[in-house]
């Protein structure tokens, strides 16, 4: 689904990305802390130094692409925390857009949006 042509939006995004560092606190392949089932399909971390809508960092998928370029949004519903939040998709391509999309609509506690720069 593509929504967001607002060139400000991505540009404010790019700064926010390219003015912290990115930590990677949840390798590709690791089981989530909490529920050992979930298995993060790309790497997921955060921006250094920012906040994000839990009061933590800013969260952040890192795909394949090397540009490191901000390629989307993932907003997302967690009826078990009772949150709702965005996560910047860094470096993503199309395919694994698509992953982050199922990873966050295959259970009945987790729902998400993806949005295409």
């Amino acid at each position: 689904m593509k929504l967001g042509n607002d060139a400000g939006y991505w540009t404010a995004l790019e700064k926010l990305a390219a003015g912290s560092r990115v930590v990677i606190d949840r390798p590709k392949g690791t089981h989530h802390p909490r529920f050992p089932d979930m298995i993060y399909p790309l790497d997921y971390g955060f921006l250094e130094g920012t906040t994000g809508n839990d009061g933590a960092e800013a969260d952040i998928w890192r795909g394949s692409l090397d540009s490191g370029a901000v390629t989307g949004v993932a907003c997302t519903v967690d009826l078990m925390k009772k949150d709702a939040e965005v996560k910047i998709l860094i470096g993503c391509t199309p395919e694994e857009i698509a992953v982050i999309d199922a990873f966050y609509n295959t259970g009945p506690y987790m729902k998400g949006l993806t949005i295409t720069r």
